[in-house]
């Protein structure tokens, strides 16, 4: 399939809709003929992300800048070049924090505490998986489960045996706690530290009125675009994982005339462990606790739109490769590196 995918025929971007998930490709391999294949329109994103990773970022933070300003220490934080300033003055930075986290992941096992894993996942994939089942039930994840049940759930995932959640013995609240426990352990939060003030920024994009004046209206489209992109730099257990939770809250939310729980409720359940900094309070947060929880909350409601990538991204990455088969030299990187001005979605590829 994937030798399919790099010779067949690409439809043009503008002769399918926007939202579709694959699309079919015609290969001229006898041994596949009458069997369509499936084509990712994401698969020259992924390609770019593992086999030039330096390239796919470039393309992905320069039109993250072109979106929100994000001055020179800002920039740095997303890139990972300096740590996070936590209010209060509490850095992840500090060495002492640092060993002491270390000592606390050793103490609670390979799932809860650790840094977030593929492995981990799978074990956490269980409990999403069993909540789907479940979203009927009234105040899912906002009523306590019982303590010591999930201490027996806890022990099993951390020990990577089996549990049967269908066997009756243990409720939705225990298993939505649980996933809410794991979230909260994780070293840092689920979208990390690198990210925080960019998420802020992205809450501040605004509508522009006739005049070129700034209004109180979101732009809904710009920040919908802005996290697209955003999420295509996060590290990839994180973006799993992010895509797992999101998809389970927006089903969640559809389901609020059974279990009274929207997407702010939901917000304000997991915003504190999906986006804010580790080990900050409430207080350290007021001038942003808003925007913060609004965040969390529009994420849910779009999340559907959220891990695709945009359309230039595609047709870049899709460029660098089918572009021209004699790419070898670093002016041809640089120049598709250097393709991600919106007009490029306007322009049809042959």
């Amino acid at each position: 399939a994937t030798e399919a995918q790099s010779e067949g025929e690409v439809p043009a971007s503008d002769s399918r809709p926007s939202d579709a998930i694959c699309n079919f490709v015609i290969c001229n391999d006898s041994s596949l003929r009458g069997q369509p294949v499936i084509f990712n329109p994401d698969f020259f994103v992924e390609k770019l992300r593992h086999e030039k990773p330096e390239v796919f970022t470039e393309l992905v933070v320069s039109n993250i800048t072109r979106l929100i300003d994000l001055p020179g220490t800002e920039l740095a934080q997303l890139m990972g070049e300096v740590d996070l300033k936590l209010p209060g003055g509490a850095g992840p930075a500090s060495g002492f924090f640092r060993s002491l986290m270390s000592l606390k992941r050793k103490e609670k096992g390979v799932v809860f505490g650790s840094p977030l894993t593929e492995e981990g996942i799978a074990q956490i994939y269980q409990l999403i998986e069993y909540l789907h089942k479940n979203l009927r039930v009234e105040g899912l994840f906002r009523v306590p489960g019982n303590s010591v049940r999930q201490q027996i759930l806890r022990d099993a995932l951390n020990n990577g045996t089996d549990i049967d959640l269908e066997s009756g013995e243990f409720h939705s609240n225990d298993v939505a706690t649980l996933l809410k426990m794991f979230l909260g352990e994780l070293p840092e939060p689920l979208l990390t530290h690198k990210h925080f003030h960019a998420h802020l920024k992205i809450a501040d994009l605004m509508q522009f009125d006739d005049k070129g004046n700034k209004t109180s209206v979101p732009d809904k489209e710009r920040q919908i675009e802005a996290l697209q992109l955003l999420f295509l730099i996060l590290p990839p257990p994180n973006r799993n994982l992010l895509k797992l939770l999101l998809d389970l809250l927006y089903q969640t939310a559809k389901k609020q005339d059974k279990n009274k729980m929207s997407a702010y409720n939901l917000a304000l359940m997991f915003a504190p462990h999906v986006l804010w900094p580790k080990n900050v309070t409430a207080n350290d947060l007021q001038e942003n606790i808003t925007k913060l929880n609004n965040g969390m909350a529009f994420m849910i409601k779009h999340s559907q739109k959220l891990f695709k990538a945009p359309v230039y991204i595609r047709e870049c990455a899709r460029l660098h490769y089918l572009g021209s088969r004699t790419q070898a030299s670093k002016d041809d990187l640089d120049l598709i590196a250097s393709c991600p001005t919106k007009s490029f979605q306007l322009t049809k590829s042959q």
